[in-house]
Protein backbone atom coordinates (compact mmCIF):
# COMPACT_ATOMS: atom_id res chain seq x y z
CA UNK A 1 0.00 0.00 0.00
CA UNK A 2 1.31 3.39 -0.70
CA UNK A 3 1.37 6.13 1.52
CA UNK A 4 -0.62 8.36 -0.58
CA UNK A 5 -3.42 6.49 -0.05
CA UNK A 6 -3.78 6.76 3.29
CA UNK A 7 -5.17 10.44 3.16
CA UNK A 8 -2.19 12.13 4.77
CA UNK A 9 -1.83 15.93 4.36
CA UNK A 10 0.45 17.40 1.83
CA UNK A 11 3.13 18.54 4.13
CA UNK A 12 3.26 14.92 5.74
CA UNK A 13 3.52 13.57 2.74
CA UNK A 14 6.44 15.94 1.70
CA UNK A 15 8.14 14.96 4.30
CA UNK A 16 7.96 11.02 4.09
CA UNK A 17 8.42 11.54 0.02
CA UNK A 18 11.59 13.23 1.51
CA UNK A 19 12.91 10.67 3.60
CA UNK A 20 12.06 7.92 0.52
CA UNK A 21 9.22 6.11 2.08
CA UNK A 22 7.37 4.72 -0.66
CA UNK A 23 5.22 1.47 0.28
CA UNK A 24 4.11 0.80 4.22
CA UNK A 25 4.94 -2.17 5.72
CA UNK A 26 2.22 -4.79 7.53
CA UNK A 27 2.35 -3.18 10.69
CA UNK A 28 1.76 0.38 9.31
CA UNK A 29 -1.24 -0.93 6.92
CA UNK A 30 -3.44 -2.21 9.22
CA UNK A 31 -2.24 0.63 11.99
CA UNK A 32 -2.45 3.43 10.30
CA UNK A 33 -6.18 3.65 9.18
CA UNK A 34 -6.95 1.95 12.77
CA UNK A 35 -5.78 5.46 14.38
CA UNK A 36 -6.79 7.61 11.84
CA UNK A 37 -10.41 6.54 12.60
CA UNK A 38 -9.82 7.42 16.48
CA UNK A 39 -10.07 3.91 18.03
CA UNK A 40 -8.03 2.88 20.27
CA UNK A 41 -5.41 0.09 19.55
CA UNK A 42 -3.32 -2.29 21.17
CA UNK A 43 -0.81 -4.16 18.57
CA UNK A 44 2.17 -6.31 18.62
CA UNK A 45 5.19 -6.34 15.95
CA UNK A 46 8.47 -7.51 16.41
CA UNK A 47 11.45 -5.39 16.28
CA UNK A 48 12.25 -3.32 12.88
CA UNK A 49 8.68 -3.91 10.86
CA UNK A 50 8.34 -0.07 10.89
CA UNK A 51 5.75 0.25 14.60
CA UNK A 52 7.24 3.91 15.08
CA UNK A 53 5.67 5.40 11.76
CA UNK A 54 2.58 3.60 12.38
CA UNK A 55 2.07 5.35 15.11
CA UNK A 56 3.82 8.87 14.33
CA UNK A 57 2.42 9.43 10.63
CA UNK A 58 -1.11 9.62 11.38
CA UNK A 59 -0.85 11.35 14.86
CA UNK A 60 1.21 14.14 12.98
CA UNK A 61 -1.61 14.37 10.24
CA UNK A 62 -4.28 14.44 13.18
CA UNK A 63 -2.57 17.29 15.00
CA UNK A 64 -1.95 18.71 11.40
CA UNK A 65 -5.37 18.57 10.79
CA UNK A 66 -6.19 20.67 13.83
CA UNK A 67 -8.20 23.95 13.70
CA UNK A 68 -6.23 27.04 13.12
CA UNK A 69 -4.67 28.57 15.82
CA UNK A 70 -3.79 25.05 18.07
CA UNK A 71 -0.73 24.14 16.21
CA UNK A 72 1.55 24.97 16.91
CA UNK A 73 0.51 23.88 20.73
CA UNK A 74 3.57 26.75 21.80
CA UNK A 75 1.01 29.31 21.27
CA UNK A 76 -1.17 28.08 23.84
CA UNK A 77 1.51 26.06 26.17
CA UNK A 78 -0.67 22.71 25.71
CA UNK A 79 0.81 19.09 24.34
CA UNK A 80 -1.80 17.16 21.94
CA UNK A 81 0.24 13.86 21.84
CA UNK A 82 2.30 11.87 24.81
CA UNK A 83 4.71 8.93 23.73
CA UNK A 84 6.25 7.18 27.03
CA UNK A 85 9.10 4.79 26.10
CA UNK A 86 11.27 2.95 28.26
CA UNK A 87 14.84 3.79 27.41
CA UNK A 88 16.41 7.45 26.43
CA UNK A 89 17.93 5.55 23.53
CA UNK A 90 14.25 5.03 22.05
CA UNK A 91 13.30 8.34 23.04
CA UNK A 92 15.87 10.58 21.17
CA UNK A 93 15.55 7.41 17.90
CA UNK A 94 11.32 8.50 17.74
CA UNK A 95 12.23 12.10 18.07
CA UNK A 96 14.54 12.02 15.26
CA UNK A 97 12.25 9.78 13.02
CA UNK A 98 9.62 13.02 13.85
CA UNK A 99 12.01 15.11 13.04
CA UNK A 100 11.86 13.86 9.41
CA UNK A 101 8.48 12.95 9.02
CA UNK A 102 7.31 16.56 10.46
CA UNK A 103 9.63 18.77 8.69
CA UNK A 104 6.92 20.17 6.37
CA UNK A 105 4.77 20.83 9.03
CA UNK A 106 3.76 22.53 11.53
CA UNK A 107 3.53 20.33 14.55
CA UNK A 108 6.53 20.23 16.95
CA UNK A 109 7.90 17.90 19.23
CA UNK A 110 10.78 17.62 22.42
CA UNK A 111 12.38 14.42 23.96
CA UNK A 112 12.22 14.42 27.59
CA UNK A 113 14.58 11.83 29.11
CA UNK A 114 17.23 11.14 32.56
CA UNK A 115 20.64 10.92 32.18
CA UNK A 116 21.70 14.29 31.44
CA UNK A 117 22.84 17.31 33.26
CA UNK A 118 21.31 20.08 34.76
CA UNK A 119 21.22 22.72 31.32
CA UNK A 120 19.06 19.48 29.42
CA UNK A 121 16.76 19.56 32.26
CA UNK A 122 16.12 23.01 32.35
CA UNK A 123 15.84 23.27 28.50
CA UNK A 124 13.24 20.78 28.78
CA UNK A 125 11.48 22.91 31.45
CA UNK A 126 10.94 25.82 29.32
CA UNK A 127 9.98 23.87 26.42
CA UNK A 128 6.80 21.59 28.56
CA UNK A 129 6.03 25.15 29.45
CA UNK A 130 5.63 26.20 26.68
CA UNK A 131 3.92 23.47 25.05
CA UNK A 132 5.14 21.15 22.19
CA UNK A 133 2.84 19.24 20.29
CA UNK A 134 3.96 15.73 20.51
CA UNK A 135 6.17 15.18 23.87
CA UNK A 136 8.73 12.08 23.56
CA UNK A 137 9.66 10.91 26.84
CA UNK A 138 10.78 8.32 29.77
CA UNK A 139 8.65 7.65 32.92
CA UNK A 140 10.40 9.31 35.25
CA UNK A 141 11.98 12.08 33.99
CA UNK A 142 8.31 12.91 32.95
CA UNK A 143 7.19 12.34 36.35
CA UNK A 144 10.36 14.82 37.99
CA UNK A 145 8.55 17.47 35.40
CA UNK A 146 4.70 16.73 36.29
CA UNK A 147 5.60 16.90 40.25
CA UNK A 148 6.91 20.79 39.44
CA UNK A 149 2.81 21.81 37.84
CA UNK A 150 4.18 23.79 34.89
CA UNK A 151 3.49 20.70 32.12
CA UNK A 152 0.25 21.26 30.73
CA UNK A 153 -1.16 17.45 29.70
CA UNK A 154 -4.68 17.86 30.71
CA UNK A 155 -5.44 18.52 26.82
CA UNK A 156 -3.74 15.63 25.82
CA UNK A 157 -5.86 13.83 22.42
CA UNK A 158 -3.16 11.10 22.14
CA UNK A 159 -1.30 8.58 24.53
CA UNK A 160 1.27 6.13 22.93
CA UNK A 161 3.01 3.46 25.13
CA UNK A 162 5.39 2.23 23.12
CA UNK A 163 7.53 -1.36 23.42
CA UNK A 164 5.04 -1.10 26.65
CA UNK A 165 6.39 -4.94 27.53
CA UNK A 166 9.90 -3.55 28.39
CA UNK A 167 8.20 -1.08 30.14
CA UNK A 168 6.63 -3.16 32.77
CA UNK A 169 9.73 -5.55 32.44
CA UNK A 170 11.35 -2.68 34.00
CA UNK A 171 8.92 -1.73 36.72
CA UNK A 172 7.33 1.09 35.14
CA UNK A 173 4.17 0.31 35.87
CA UNK A 174 3.08 2.19 38.29
CA UNK A 175 5.06 4.93 37.29
CA UNK A 176 2.92 4.74 33.81
CA UNK A 177 -0.10 5.24 35.56
CA UNK A 178 0.92 8.13 37.60
CA UNK A 179 1.12 9.81 34.30
CA UNK A 180 -1.91 8.48 33.32
CA UNK A 181 -4.43 10.39 36.26
CA UNK A 182 -2.71 13.54 34.95
CA UNK A 183 -4.17 12.89 31.70
CA UNK A 184 -8.14 13.49 30.43
CA UNK A 185 -9.92 10.75 30.48
CA UNK A 186 -11.26 11.47 27.22
CA UNK A 187 -8.50 10.74 24.28
CA UNK A 188 -6.93 8.20 22.13
CA UNK A 189 -5.07 5.34 23.45
CA UNK A 190 -2.36 3.45 21.48
CA UNK A 191 -0.34 0.69 23.04
CA UNK A 192 2.68 -1.37 21.02
CA UNK A 193 4.96 -3.80 21.87
CA UNK A 194 6.59 -6.99 20.81
CA UNK A 195 5.08 -9.21 22.91
CA UNK A 196 1.97 -9.95 24.66
CA UNK A 197 2.39 -11.37 28.08
CA UNK A 198 -0.83 -11.81 30.35
CA UNK A 199 0.68 -8.15 32.23
CA UNK A 200 0.10 -6.70 28.98
CA UNK A 201 -2.88 -7.76 28.74
CA UNK A 202 -3.99 -6.35 31.81
CA UNK A 203 -2.74 -2.90 31.58
CA UNK A 204 -4.69 -2.81 28.48
CA UNK A 205 -7.75 -3.64 30.41
CA UNK A 206 -6.78 -0.35 32.35
CA UNK A 207 -5.99 2.01 29.60
CA UNK A 208 -7.55 1.27 26.13
CA UNK A 209 -11.30 1.38 25.94
CA UNK A 210 -12.89 -1.41 23.55
CA UNK A 211 -9.70 -1.57 21.60
CA UNK A 212 -8.43 -2.84 17.80
CA UNK A 213 -6.15 -5.63 18.11
CA UNK A 214 -3.16 -6.49 15.27
CA UNK A 215 -0.62 -9.17 15.69
CA UNK A 216 2.31 -8.90 13.39
CA UNK A 217 4.70 -11.79 13.56
CA UNK A 218 4.66 -11.63 17.10
CA UNK A 219 8.29 -12.58 18.51
CA UNK A 220 10.11 -14.44 15.50
CA UNK A 221 13.32 -13.51 14.40
CA UNK A 222 13.57 -12.61 10.72
CA UNK A 223 13.79 -15.57 8.41
CA UNK A 224 17.42 -13.94 7.06
CA UNK A 225 18.77 -14.37 10.08
CA UNK A 226 21.74 -16.78 10.33
CA UNK A 227 21.85 -17.78 13.66
CA UNK A 228 24.68 -19.87 15.58
CA UNK A 229 25.94 -20.41 18.68
CA UNK A 230 29.15 -22.19 20.56
CA UNK A 231 29.19 -24.20 23.58
CA UNK A 232 32.12 -22.49 25.85
CA UNK A 233 33.30 -22.23 29.54
CA UNK A 234 33.74 -18.36 30.14
CA UNK A 235 37.40 -18.07 29.85
CA UNK A 236 37.19 -19.09 26.11
CA UNK A 237 35.06 -16.02 25.12
CA UNK A 238 37.30 -13.50 24.83
CA UNK A 239 39.33 -15.80 22.57
CA UNK A 240 36.47 -16.94 20.75
CA UNK A 241 35.58 -12.87 19.93
CA UNK A 242 39.08 -12.68 18.49
CA UNK A 243 39.38 -15.88 16.67
CA UNK A 244 35.47 -14.39 14.80
CA UNK A 245 37.05 -10.77 14.42
CA UNK A 246 40.64 -10.83 13.31
CA UNK A 247 41.24 -10.80 9.68
CA UNK A 248 37.26 -10.74 8.53
CA UNK A 249 35.80 -8.09 6.33
CA UNK A 250 33.41 -7.11 8.90
CA UNK A 251 32.14 -3.36 8.69
CA UNK A 252 29.69 -3.62 11.06
CA UNK A 253 29.56 -5.74 14.37
CA UNK A 254 27.42 -5.33 17.60
CA UNK A 255 28.01 -7.11 20.81
CA UNK A 256 25.32 -7.71 23.68
CA UNK A 257 26.94 -8.81 27.65
CA UNK A 258 25.25 -8.92 30.44
CA UNK A 259 26.64 -6.66 32.53
CA UNK A 260 28.45 -3.02 32.38
CA UNK A 261 31.53 -4.46 33.86
CA UNK A 262 31.75 -7.03 31.36
CA UNK A 263 30.94 -4.67 28.69
CA UNK A 264 34.18 -2.53 29.54
CA UNK A 265 36.35 -5.32 30.28
CA UNK A 266 35.69 -7.00 26.38
CA UNK A 267 35.74 -3.07 24.95
CA UNK A 268 39.06 -2.70 26.21
CA UNK A 269 40.33 -5.84 25.43
CA UNK A 270 39.28 -5.03 21.47
CA UNK A 271 40.74 -2.17 21.31
CA UNK A 272 44.36 -3.22 22.25
CA UNK A 273 43.98 -5.37 19.02
CA UNK A 274 43.33 -1.94 17.31
CA UNK A 275 39.75 -2.49 16.73
CA UNK A 276 37.75 0.83 16.05
CA UNK A 277 35.11 0.01 19.27
CA UNK A 278 33.67 1.51 21.74
CA UNK A 279 30.82 0.50 24.70
CA UNK A 280 27.62 1.67 25.53
CA UNK A 281 26.07 0.97 29.32
CA UNK A 282 23.93 3.08 31.81
CA UNK A 283 27.77 4.70 33.15
CA UNK A 284 27.55 6.57 30.64
CA UNK A 285 26.44 10.44 30.69
CA UNK A 286 23.65 10.59 27.62
CA UNK A 287 26.04 12.91 25.39
CA UNK A 288 28.53 10.15 25.25
CA UNK A 289 25.79 7.29 24.35
CA UNK A 290 24.71 9.55 21.65
CA UNK A 291 28.27 10.43 20.17
CA UNK A 292 29.36 6.29 20.25
CA UNK A 293 25.57 5.62 18.71
CA UNK A 294 26.60 8.15 16.04
CA UNK A 295 29.81 7.13 15.30
CA UNK A 296 28.86 3.19 14.68
CA UNK A 297 25.65 4.57 12.59
CA UNK A 298 28.27 6.32 10.32
CA UNK A 299 30.74 3.18 10.51
CA UNK A 300 33.20 5.73 12.13
CA UNK A 301 33.46 2.53 14.30
CA UNK A 302 33.33 -1.20 13.33
CA UNK A 303 32.37 -2.37 16.94
CA UNK A 304 29.99 -1.30 19.56
CA UNK A 305 29.69 -3.76 22.63
CA UNK A 306 26.47 -2.77 24.69
CA UNK A 307 24.51 -3.88 27.04
CA UNK A 308 20.82 -4.47 26.89
CA UNK A 309 20.18 -0.95 26.95
CA UNK A 310 20.47 -1.13 23.10
CA UNK A 311 18.80 -4.16 22.20
CA UNK A 312 16.03 -1.87 21.71
CA UNK A 313 16.15 1.65 20.36
CA UNK A 314 18.56 1.67 18.19
CA UNK A 315 18.01 2.35 14.26
CA UNK A 316 21.06 1.07 12.28
CA UNK A 317 20.82 -1.21 9.02
CA UNK A 318 23.54 -3.28 7.89
CA UNK A 319 25.23 -4.80 10.71
CA UNK A 320 27.28 -7.64 10.14
CA UNK A 321 26.76 -9.86 12.67
CA UNK A 322 25.38 -9.29 16.34
CA UNK A 323 27.08 -11.38 18.91
CA UNK A 324 25.56 -12.36 22.28
CA UNK A 325 28.43 -12.55 24.72
CA UNK A 326 26.20 -14.10 27.12
CA UNK A 327 23.03 -16.03 26.75
CA UNK A 328 19.89 -12.92 27.12
CA UNK A 329 17.92 -12.86 30.60
CA UNK A 330 15.06 -14.05 28.32
CA UNK A 331 13.38 -14.91 24.93
CA UNK A 332 12.21 -11.00 24.39
CA UNK A 333 15.79 -9.77 24.86
CA UNK A 334 17.36 -12.70 22.50
CA UNK A 335 14.72 -11.36 19.87
CA UNK A 336 15.44 -7.78 20.10
CA UNK A 337 19.35 -8.50 20.39
CA UNK A 338 19.62 -10.58 17.18
CA UNK A 339 16.27 -8.16 15.12
CA UNK A 340 19.48 -5.75 14.86
CA UNK A 341 21.06 -7.26 11.90
CA UNK A 342 19.23 -8.37 8.95
CA UNK A 343 17.28 -5.33 8.66
CA UNK A 344 15.85 -3.59 5.64
CA UNK A 345 15.76 -6.77 3.30
CA UNK A 346 19.66 -7.27 3.98
CA UNK A 347 20.97 -10.64 5.67
CA UNK A 348 22.78 -11.24 8.82
CA UNK A 349 24.37 -13.27 10.80
CA UNK A 350 23.78 -14.19 15.05
CA UNK A 351 26.47 -15.93 17.00
CA UNK A 352 25.25 -16.81 21.18
CA UNK A 353 28.21 -17.96 23.19
CA UNK A 354 26.31 -20.50 26.06
CA UNK A 355 28.73 -21.54 29.01
CA UNK A 356 27.20 -24.19 31.41
CA UNK A 357 24.91 -22.01 33.73
CA UNK A 358 23.39 -20.70 30.84
CA UNK A 359 22.39 -24.03 28.83
CA UNK A 360 19.01 -24.62 30.29
CA UNK A 361 18.25 -20.81 29.67
CA UNK A 362 19.23 -21.17 25.78
CA UNK A 363 17.28 -24.24 25.51
CA UNK A 364 14.00 -22.14 26.69
CA UNK A 365 15.14 -19.82 24.45
CA UNK A 366 14.93 -22.73 21.75
CA UNK A 367 11.76 -24.21 22.68
CA UNK A 368 9.81 -20.73 22.03
CA UNK A 369 11.81 -20.52 18.84
CA UNK A 370 10.64 -23.90 17.40
CA UNK A 371 13.97 -25.03 16.20
CA UNK A 372 17.20 -26.40 17.70
CA UNK A 373 20.24 -23.17 17.11
CA UNK A 374 23.04 -24.89 14.99
CA UNK A 375 25.98 -25.50 17.60
CA UNK A 376 29.34 -24.95 15.95
CA UNK A 377 32.52 -26.62 17.10
CA UNK A 378 35.21 -24.40 19.23
CA UNK A 379 38.52 -24.08 17.19
CA UNK A 380 40.52 -27.07 17.93
CA UNK A 381 43.41 -24.25 19.54
CA UNK A 382 40.74 -22.55 22.13
CA UNK A 383 40.56 -25.77 23.85
CA UNK A 384 37.63 -28.13 24.88
CA UNK A 385 33.96 -27.49 25.58
CA UNK A 386 31.84 -28.09 28.33
CA UNK A 387 29.11 -30.95 27.51
CA UNK A 388 25.90 -29.96 26.25
CA UNK A 389 23.44 -30.89 28.65
CA UNK A 390 20.64 -28.27 28.72
CA UNK A 391 17.98 -30.49 30.53
CA UNK A 392 14.49 -29.81 30.96
CA UNK A 393 13.73 -26.45 31.31
CA UNK A 394 10.64 -25.24 32.56
CA UNK A 395 8.13 -24.05 30.51
CA UNK A 396 7.89 -21.13 32.78
CA UNK A 397 11.27 -19.71 33.13
CA UNK A 398 10.78 -17.62 30.59
CA UNK A 399 8.22 -15.41 32.36
CA UNK A 400 11.01 -15.27 35.37
CA UNK A 401 13.44 -14.12 33.41
CA UNK A 402 11.03 -11.43 31.90
CA UNK A 403 10.57 -9.85 34.74
CA UNK A 404 13.70 -9.49 36.49
CA UNK A 405 15.22 -5.38 36.78
CA UNK A 406 17.89 -4.70 34.28
CA UNK A 407 20.28 -3.57 36.83
CA UNK A 408 23.10 -4.01 36.00
CA UNK A 409 23.18 -2.34 32.54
Amino acid sequence: MNFKEFGFSPQLLEGIEAIGFETATPIQEKAIPVILEGKDLIASAQTGTGKTAAFLLPVIHKITCLPAGKVSSEQDGNIHALVIVPTRELAVQIDQHFQGFSYFTPVSSIAVYGGTDGISYSQEQQALTEGADVVICTPGRMIAHLNNNYVKISEVKYLILDEADRMLDMGFHDDIMKIISFLPAKRQNLLFAATMPAEIRELAKKVLENPVEINIAVSKPAERILQAAYIVYDNQKIPLIKELLLNKQLRSVLIFCSTKAKTKQLSGELKKLGFLVEDIHSDLDQRSRENALMNFKSRKLQILVATDILSRGIDIEDIDLVINFDVPNDYEDYIHRIGRTARAEADGVAITFINEKDQSRFASIENLLEKSVYKVKLPEHIGKTPAYKPGKSSKGKEKKWSARKRKSQ
